[in-house]
């Protein structure tokens, strides 16, 4: 599940055009903490996973959909 939500946030980011350093002064969290969450190495909360979402400008389930790889 963390690397299947680090993958959906690394492509909502890179859909949206913007850098981890970018969505991390939009969000408010560290660069260092959304590397680890797109490497699948953190276990963001549902509230982390909100402010993202806010962030990046999709639904949090975006963040949790699956994409069909293991």
């Amino acid at each position: 599940m963390r690397r299947l939500v680090g993958r959906n946030v690394r492509r909502a980011r890179e859909a949206a055009g913007l850098t981890q350093e970018e969505l991390a002064e939009k969000s408010g969290f560290t660069q260092q903490y959304l590397s680890g969450l797109e490497t699948g190495k953190r276990n963001p909360t549902i509230v982390s996973l909100y402010e993202l979402a806010q962030a990046l400008g999709v639904s949090h389930l975006d963040l949790v959909k699956p994409d069909n790889q293991s």
